[in-house]
C-alpha cells in the first residue's frame, strides 16, 4: 500500500451505496483519515447550488464519482429521460465545480453501457465511438460517455486531471435487490429464493437467454478505481472487468443450483436481451496501474447469494 490517501481530504459521491461501500473500506485500509460522503438528503447532486456548496463544506483534493441513477434494463426503458438528464447534470456539473475549486484530481465512473450495440468482443477502449449504444439504455451510457468528453477537453484546455474509467456489471455482498431498479444477478437471486419460500414450481425470466455478459464482484471493482486513483493519470479511458463471459441462460442455472430452487425456468421473449455480447479487453488497466480482478465468479456469487439469505428480512 503506498500512503497517497494518507492525508488527501476525498470525497466519494454515492459513498453510502453498494459500489461506495467497498470503495470506503478500500480508502480506509489505505490509512486515509478524510473521507466525506455527501449523503442525498444534504445534497442533491443534480443542483448547481447544492454541488457548489458541497465542495466549499468539503474542500476535496480527490473526487471519486460514483453517484448515479442507475437500474437494469426495465428502469432504464421507463426513465430514459430522468436517467439521461440527472446522470449528465450530476457528472458535467461535479467536474465544472471541481475543475473551479482547483481539486487535485477527478475520478469519473462511466458504464459498460456507453460501448457501441455491436462492439466487437471482448471490448477495446479505442471500439467506445465506433456506434450507437444497444438502444434501452443508450440514454443513460451516452450521459456517462459525455464525462470521457468533458474529462479529455478539461485536461487540454485546463490542464486539469480528470480519469474516467468503464466497470463492468457489479456484483457482491450488499448490491441492491429491489426488483423495480436491480440489476440481472440480485434480481435472479430474489426471484429464486422467493419462489423457495412460496413454493413457485417455476420463475420466469426476461429474454432468451442467449445474451452474455461480464460481471465484477464489487471488492474487485473498487480496488481497480484505487489503485487508477492513485497511479493514473492519463486521458485515455480505461475498462475495469474481470475479463470473462457469460450468457445469462448459463447465470440462471448457476443461480438456481447455488439457491437450491428446483422448479422450472421460464423465458419470456417478449422482453429484451439488452446487448447481444458484453465482455472487455481488460489489458489496459493491467498495464497502465497494474489492477487484475482476483474473485472467482462461483465464489463471488456464492457469497452474494449468502449474504442475501442472511440478510434479506
Amino acid at each position: 500500500m503506498s500512503s497517497f490517501f494518507e492525508n488527501k481530504r476525498v470525497v466519494v459521491t454515492g459513498g453510502a451505496g453498494f459500489l461506495g461501500s467497498y470503495i470506503i473500506k478500500g480508502l480506509q485500509k489505505r490509512n486515509c483519515t478524510n473521507i466525506l460522503i455527501p449523503k442525498i438528503e444534504d445534497y442533491d447532486l443534480v443542483n448547481i447550488n447544492d454541488i457548489v456548496r458541497m465542495y466549499e463544506d468539503m474542500r476535496p483534493d480527490i473526487v471519486i464519482h460514483l453517484a448515479a441513477v442507475v437500474g437494469g434494463i426495465g428502469a432504464n426503458r421507463e426513465h430514459p429521460g430522468e436517467f439521461f438528464y440527472k446522470n449528465l447534470m450530476m457528472g458535467t456539473q461535479l467536474i465544472e465545480q471541481g475543475r473551479l475549486h482547483n481539486i487535485e484530481k477527478f475520478v469519473a465512473i462511466g458504464t459498460v453501457c456507453a460501448y457501441p450495440k455491436f462492439t466487437p468482443v471482448p471490448f477495446k477502449e479505442d471500439n467506445l465511438w465506433d456506434g450507437y449504444p444497444e438502444e434501452t439504455n443508450a440514454p443513460y451510457g451516452l450521459a456517462k460517455k459525455m464525462l470521457l468528453v468533458q474529462s479529455q477537453a478539461y485536461r487540454a484546455e485546463y490542464d486539469f486531471n480528470s480519469i474516467f474509467l468503464l466497470p463492468v456489471n457489479l456484483y457482491g455482498p450488499g448490491d441492491n435487490f429491489n426488483p423495480a431498479s436491480s440489476h440481472v444477478i440480485p434480481a435472479l437471486i430474489k426471484k429464486c429464493v422467493d419462489a423457495i419460500e412460496a413454493g413457485d414450481d417455476y420463475i420466469e425470466c426476461w429474454g432468451t437467454g442467449s445474451a452474455s455478459r461480464e460481471f465484477i464482484y464489487a471488492a474487485d471493482a473498487a480496488e481497480g478505481i484505487l489503485l487508477a486513483t492513485e497511479l493514473y493519470n492519463g486521458s485515455e479511458p480505461v475498462n475495469i472487468g474481470a475479463g470473462f463471459e457469460i450468457t445469462i441462460k448459463e447465470l440462471v442455472e448457476k443461480i438456481v443450483k447455488l439457491t437450491g430452487f428446483e422448479g422450472e425456468i421460464r423465458w419470456d421473449s417478449s422482453k429484451p436481451d439488452g446487448q447481444p455480447r458484453r465482455r472487455l479487453d481488460v489489458s489496459r488497466a493491467k498495464e497502465y496501474f497494474g489492477f487484475e480482478a482476483k474473485t472467482s465468479f462461483d465464489e463471488g456469487l456464492k457469497e452474494t447469494v449468502k449474504w442475501y439469505k442472511k440478510n434479506r428480512k
